[in-house]
């Protein structure tokens, strides 16, 4: 990998997860200017993480315009949600006629991660519940669905960002005590209703809410930049 592809990895791996843990909101500009300043980096090596993110849809690029970060609308987030239950109920209809103890001990040390995030950092934990999906369709070991969850989980904390009301976290780290529960019991049909039970509840989050105050993007790009030197 050049030099120069290396640093547009880096700023797509930090704007990325700026945009998952919810710090960066959907509708919010992203100066190139802005993005080159706060992590050292030329436009260049911005321009290309932007466009990286924009084929995930994590980003809206405009003529004219610029950057942003995208804005699912209500039709969107339903189709989204609808995609997640087929590809998630494949996931565990997938992944439970081969669950073992090493798929248990990986899923088990994720829900430890997501249990200690509840305590301390919110965005992590925000973070940490998404690739805890991710991590389930990794464990089935195909590529191309491990693809398609990671984009629709992506495109999920978007969602969640720009509708959700309120709630504790702790109810999505329980669900998913569940769904490990599920999967050792070897039965299909209750793994894959627990599954959809979850994410009906996750859907069931994404209501219609406050939004907030514009946000200092400059800071939450510095605090980002500072916190993943490399």
């Amino acid at each position: 990998m050049s030099e120069r592809s290396s640093r547009a990895d880096h700023v797509y791996r930090l704007l990325r997860q700026a945009i998952i843990e919810q710090a960066l909101k959907p509708g919010v500009k992203l100066s190139e200017d802005t993005i080159a300043d706060q992590f050292k980096v030329s436009r260049t090596s911005v321009r290309g993480a932007l466009v990286r993110l924009n084929a995930e849809g994590l980003v809206d690029l405009k003529a004219n315009k610029g950057a942003s970060v995208a804005e699912p609308t209500i039709e969107e987030a339903k189709d989204i949600f609808s995609l997640r239950f087929m590809l998630e109920t494949e996931v565990v209809r997938r992944l439970v006629t081969c669950f073992d103890e090493i798929h248990a001990t990986r899923l088990e040390a994720h829900v430890r991660e997501e249990e200690g995030a509840l305590k301390s950092d919110g965005p992590t934990s925000i973070r940490l519940a998404g690739e805890f999906h991710i991590l389930l369709a990794e464990l089935t070991g195909s590529l191309a669905l491990t693809r398609f969850v990671r984009e629709v989980v992506s495109r999920s904390s978007l969602i969640l960002a720009r509708f959700a009301r309120l709630h504790s976290p702790e109810c999505a780290v329980e669900e998913h005590v569940q769904i490990i529960r599920a999967l050792r019991s070897g039965k299909v049909a209750e793994a894959e209703n627990i599954m959809l039970e979850h994410l009906h509840a996750v859907e069931l989050r994404a209501e219609l809410g406050f939004q907030t105050s514009d946000p200092d993007t400059a800071a939450i790009l510095r605090h980002y930049a500072g916190s993943n030197r490399h």
